[in-house]
């Protein structure tokens, strides 16, 4: 096993633990790492790495939120655990927009919009957005999970059709979207983790199907790749999603727009000179 290799897993599983809960575009970060960090592994191989380390990312949101998510606790009232399978339809309903467009076009989109150029204009459109929501400072109406309506989730998996193109971030278009409908922040940050689980558990899945259909295996190197790489996502993700949840008490999310403005114009900047050279 190749040292090297490993230590390009970590960067990864870094990167992944950061970027996938905070609404600054993991695809974003993931091109950019490409470029710099290039693991010596098959494409298929790859393709299937970078989304199947998010299950790691996902363990992290199962045990912060294990008793919140869990509708069969006995520490919980009668009426905790109807309002913990309540949670859970509203989480089903606003997945399922992104998962009926998602599974009829999502080689279409990645063919059209899987590219530095569209990525990096949705980084500083949707960093812009930010900063226009923020500052209009709309009070919030919705400040506890139980409070948000169905038709509200439903919505809210209307703007998560954003995130299907690359650059946009899944977490970034649900807490815009959240926002905007006038949701407290801390209650569309918790809602787009829980958002997460199916959506991304169901992508990995289907990236591992396709991928074995399509007659590959692991070999041992892979396979250690692999695990290193979610373990490393899950320790990070846990420490991100705690600093995020503490942050978000005191302060908003226009510092994640202008990061987004300036990593758009970092990946534009980097892509227009190497297309020059």
């Amino acid at each position: 096993m190749d040292f090297i290799e490993i230590l390009k897993a970590i960067i990864i599983g870094i990167v992944e633990g950061i970027t996938e809960w905070l609404p600054i575009s993991s695809t974003g970060h993931m091109i950019l790492v490409d470029e710099f960090v290039r693991m010596r592994i098959s494409d298929a191989f790859k393709e299937m790495f970078l989304v199947v380390i998010q299950l790691g990312a996902i363990l992290a949101v199962v045990c912060l939120y294990f008793n919140k998510l869990n509708p069969f606790s006995l520490k919980k009232t009668a009426l905790q655990r109807c309002q913990t399978w309540q949670m859970w339809l509203k989480v089903v309903i606003a997945c399922l927009p992104a998962a009926v467009i998602g599974l009829l076009f999502d080689d279409m989109l990645n063919d059209l919009f899987y590219n530095s150029w569209v990525v990096s204009i949705t980084l500083i459109v949707y960093g812009v957005a930010f900063i226009i929501v923020e500052n209009l400072k709309r009070k919030a109406v919705t400040s506890h999970i139980n409070e948000l309506s169905y038709k509200t989730a439903f919505y809210i998996g209307i703007f998560q059709l954003l995130s299907l193109i690359p650059g946009t971030s899944r977490s970034g278009s649900t807490i815009l979207g959240a926002v905007i409908l006038g949701v407290a922040h801390s209650v569309a940050a918790e809602f787009s983790f829980f958002l997460s689980i199916p959506v991304m558990v169901g992508a990995s899945g289907l990236k591992i199907v396709k991928y074995f259909l399509d007659g590959n295996t692991f070999s041992s190197q892979e396979t250690v790749l692999l695990i290193v790489g979610m373990f490393v996502a899950f320790i990070v993700s846990v420490l991100v999603i705690k600093m995020l949840m503490s942050y978000i008490k005191r302060h908003d999310f226009k510092v994640f727009g202008w990061y987004r403005i300036v990593l758009g114009i970092i990946v534009l900047a980097y892509f227009g000179i190497v297309a020059s050279l």
